[in-house]
């Protein structure tokens, strides 16, 4: 009787939490899986969604076919600009945050408000902060160019709208909005170095930059590949700068997939080929975690 109602009690406890978390659970179902899955039918037709569901028409994997192909010119473009986006943000990233939280971490005077101001671009709407990279790299009464154009510049960069500049300066954007957040992980990851490990460092005679390299660098490293998975994720789904600055532009120079996604969708209403190339960035973004999930056993210290 005893294990009988031990039993009947579990099961009213299952029950009773499968009763609250059932809301959630159907919320989960509705707003991802289904939404989901929807996508991968869909990257498999035709549809202009303006025409509604009559107008779908199934072609298979010939949208991922045209993507990988290289026949879409416009893709190809906003793949490798991605790849580029990445390769250059998130190494450029940690270097300048880890070096910076290092200053910070020792001492310096008036860290805590250096601190305070390098986080807030990435505390601040992107949007704003866009449009005053905007007004101060404005080609023509800019203060950038007015001071290049003081100093003997006859045509200086038109930034924002120049095919060789737009680019790199969405990168420098990137790099500085996200900048404050690596320093303020990497200055918290650096406070749980034990200061034991620096002082024995110090009695073996290391210098200043054997320390970083064989104590500081290796102690870090989990704060390292937890920064770098998250900037890779973010990197290859940028898309609010890209709109708000260049719209792609000019021509095709800054254009990201996920630029591109949004614009095979509510632009040219192409759902089949956008959902494609949503799947082909999952699947890209799925190995490279994979990858580094599997490579960080071998240079990421946990102890």
């Amino acid at each position: 009787m005893r294990q009988l109602s031990r039993n009947r009690r579990r099961y009213m406890d299952n029950r009773a939490a499968f009763v609250f978390l059932l809301p959630c659970m159907l919320g989960f179902i509705l707003f991802m899986v289904l939404p989901v899955l929807a996508s991968l039918g869909i990257s498999l037709t035709e549809w202009n969604f303006l025409g509604g569901l009559k107008s779908m028409k199934w072609v298979g994997l010939d949208n991922y076919a045209k993507l990988l192909s290289g026949k879409d010119g416009w893709f190809s473009t906003s793949f490798w600009n991605t790849l580029i986006f990445a390769a250059v943000t998130v190494p450029v990233g940690l270097l300048l945050g880890l070096i910076m939280a290092s200053v910070f971490n020792n001492g310096v005077y008036g860290s805590a408000a250096f601190r305070f101001v390098v986080f807030i671009p990435y505390i601040s709407s992107i949007v704003a902060s866009l449009i005053v990279w905007q007004v101060v790299f404005q080609p023509s009464y800019g203060p950038v160019n007015s001071i290049l154009m003081a100093l003997g510049v006859e045509n200086p960069p038109k930034w924002f709208v120049s095919a060789q500049w737009a680019f790199p300066l969405i990168i420098t954007f990137q790099i500085w909005q996200t900048l404050g957040y690596n320093i303020i992980v990497f200055y918290a990851g650096l406070k749980n170095i034990s200061p034991d490990l620096y002082e024995a460092a110090t009695t073996d005679g290391a210098t200043a930059l054997q320390k970083f390299r064989h104590v500081t660098v290796p102690m870090i490293s989990p704060t390292t590949f937890f920064l770098s998975t998250m900037g890779i994720i973010s990197s290859f789904k940028v898309f609010d700068a890209i709109k708000v600055a260049t719209n792609g532009g000019p021509g095709k120079a800054t254009s990201v997939v996920a630029f591109y996604i949004y614009r095979e969708a509510f632009e040219n209403y192409r759902m089949g080929t956008a959902s494609a190339a949503a799947w082909v960035m999952f699947i890209i973004i799925f190995a490279i975690t994979m990858i580094q999930l599997y490579g960080q056993r071998k240079w990421v210290t946990y102890d």
